[in-house]
């Protein structure tokens, strides 16, 4: 089976897998436990953000559809 992801979630006993897939008895996997809060993705999007703001200035020029060449 070739390398995939597959969402699950922990029910407070077992790890469940939250899309069917067949597995063989015995399949070695590799659990990613993923934070609860979204404060990483906060802070990317913040990140994000400031980058774009330092890469365009207030006094930007927009350009239309007219602007391109054919």
């Amino acid at each position: 089976m070739p390398l995939v992801s597959i969402p699950a979630h922990y029910d407070g006993v077992h790890v469940l897998l939250d899309e069917p897939v067949a597995l063989r008895p015995h399949a070695r996997l590799i659990v990613t436990v993923l934070e609860d809060s979204d404060d990483d993705r906060e802070d990317f999007l913040r990140l994000a953000a400031s980058g774009l703001a330092d890469a365009y200035s207030e006094d930007e020029v927009e350009y239309t559809e007219a602007d391109l060449k054919r």
